[in-house]
């Protein structure tokens, strides 16, 4: 992984599209240092694959990691949750006195790390790769733990300043004369009065007693300090022996504050001549909880390394569009996996609704950032030659919501999308056209094509125009669909079904599957097919097969 390249492989859109960022929202992280690092991470362009190789190498060596190992990876993952953003504190501890609660996290901290330590090395052996070692902070938390009792608590002890000691000693010796004195007084008042003061040198009287609320208003030694219509408190007053014990107290307490601040601002001092190792220790953790987060993801995803080559290519075998699976899963529905082939010129995706050929625009999309990234692909396997600009064109709702017809902004994105691509791109436009008459749709898709044929890119079309594969270089992949469907079995099933269970039917047949048309041959039926399933009338389906001819 890296973080330093301003290059942008992809816009917001296409990496919504893709699923990238779906992906990333579900990598499973559990630190804020690793967190901020996917947040940073940036893509490998065209000659960097050596690079490439050697993530990609880290990331399959996690995966191995993670299958050996599920209890130390549970460890790891439970302790990285414990963990603060504490970055801030360590950065402005060189100039600033730190509070209280944040050394307590800066500690916390250092416990984690100390922790991972013991969890990731036995020894002379390293459970996890080099890079994600820590560098030992032993040193810092025996700053922040004078007692070495290793507990995740934080109190300015005693053992950080001897004029702490003793000002905490003098301050205690004044809390006790002064409760003696107070204990002294209520033995007097218990004895001349008979009245019993509690522990806290109170006393509540219910108003209903009026003769007993009247003898101790008479009492000089208390003053009330609460009532209510029911009943009055009293507290026992403070003499001037007692006041002058609280006097000296507050002089205490002043000093002792301005002592702790002293100790405070030692050990932020004491902090700042550490914070090179402890922000590169945190940097290491992020590092590590985002190589467990992609290796996890892949294991869980069935994912596999993609092969990086040199050449501009996209293969896919038996992919998968992993934000689609998942939303199949969901609903107890399994993925049918599609391999395509792409090298650079044009490719048109052909079939009818239904057919699922956006979801396989989309994988080819997919498969490619998703390698860039440095990430495995829902794949059995995959080649990728990496491209300089990967960009998608598919329906826009907040270009019309914003006042632009589908077709208007259909063509600001495109004239955007040719403006911007150079050598290696990969460029997938799903539909174009279809938002106007059906003429002028296929003579400007036609005329696309054969611009795009010209170009060094990769360009992917889904199209419901047939004859846009006629050109000549354009590769034509056909979605099987229903081509080897029983449809006497199809009618009979969809026959006595609600109507809102036929499409799911019909799904449930679809063989969302590319082959090459070598040739061109008989015009699929598929839509005229699924129109008739669903009941459309057998006069209109005879009607349009009649055009077909």
């Amino acid at each position: 992984m890296r973080l330093g390249t301003n290059r942008r492989l992809a816009n917001v859109k296409t990496r919504q599209e893709t699923g990238l960022d779906f992906i990333m929202q579900n990598i499973d992280l559990n630190t804020p240092f690793g967190k901020k690092q996917l947040k940073e991470i940036k893509p490998y362009f065209p000659g960097e694959e050596d690079e490439l190789r050697e993530e990609l190498d880290k990331v399959e060596s996690m995966v191995h990691f993670v299958q050996e190992n599920g209890r130390l990876v549970e460890q790891i993952q439970e302790l990285f949750m414990e963990l603060k953003e504490v970055t801030y504190s360590i950065n402005r501890s060189a100039n600033q006195t730190l509070a209280v609660v944040e050394i307590y996290e800066i500690k916390s901290l250092l416990l984690s790390m100390r922790r991972l330590l013991q969890l990731t090395v036995k020894g002379d052996e390293r459970l996890i790769p080099e890079e994600y070692i820590l560098e030992d902070t032993t040193d810092l938390l025996d700053v922040l733990d004078p007692r070495r009792d290793r507990i995740n608590t934080f109190y300015i002890y005693d053992e950080f300043s001897e004029k702490l000691r003793e000002l905490r000693g003098k301050k205690r010796e004044l809390e006790l004369a002064i409760r003696k004195e107070q204990k002294a007084k209520r033995e007097e008042i218990k004895k001349e009065y008979g009245i019993m003061l509690t522990p806290k040198f109170d006393i509540t009287v219910s108003k209903s007693k009026t003769s007993d609320l009247e003898k101790i208003k008479a009492i000089e030694d208390l003053e009330m300090v609460d009532q209510d219509h029911i009943s009055a408190t009293f507290m026992l007053k403070a003499n001037d022996v007692v006041f002058g014990h609280m006097r000296d107290l507050d002089v205490l307490h002043g000093e002792i504050e301005e002592e702790e601040e002293v100790v405070r601002r030692e050990i932020s001092i004491e902090i700042s001549k550490h914070a090179g190792v402890l922000l590169a220790n945190c940097d290491r953790m992020g590092a590590l909880d985002l190589a467990l987060g992609k290796a996890v993801f892949a294991v869980k995803n069935d994912c596999v390394k993609p092969e990086i080559v040199d050449e501009h290519i996209i293969r896919v075998v038996d992919g998968r569009n992993l934000q689609v699976e998942q939303i199949l899963k969901s609903k107890g529905k399994k993925y049918c996996p599609v391999s395509i082939e792409l090298r650079e010129g044009v490719t048109c995706i052909t079939g009818a609704n239904m057919g699922g050929k956006t979801i396989s625009m989309k994988l080819s999309g997919q498969t490619a950032i998703l390698t860039q990234y440095g990430f495995f692909v829902g794949a059995k396997e995959a080649t990728v030659g990496l491209s300089n600009y990967i960009q998608i064109l598919v329906g826009d709702s907040q270009s019309v919501e914003r006042g632009l017809s589908t077709f208007g902004s259909e063509m600001e994105e495109l004239k955007y999308m040719l403006e911007n691509s150079m050598d290696r791109t990969l460029l997938l436009i799903d539909e174009i056209a279809s938002g106007t008459n059906p003429i002028e749709g296929l003579a400007l898709t036609r005329s696309l094509v054969d611009y795009l044929i010209k170009k060094p890119y990769i360009s992917l079309l889904t199209t419901h125009f047939e004859t846009v594969t006629e050109t000549d270089g354009v590769v034509n992949m056909q979605v099987r669909g229903l081509a080897d469907v029983d449809f006497n079995h199809l009618n009979s099933e969809i026959q006595y079904a609600k109507a809102s269970e036929r499409i799911n039917i019909i799904s449930k047949y679809m063989d969302y599957r590319l082959y090459r048309v070598e040739k061109q041959g008989e015009v699929p039926k598929d839509a005229l097919n699924i129109a008739k399933m669903l009941g459309l009338s057998k006069e209109i389906i005879e009607g349009a097969k009649k055009y077909i001819k």
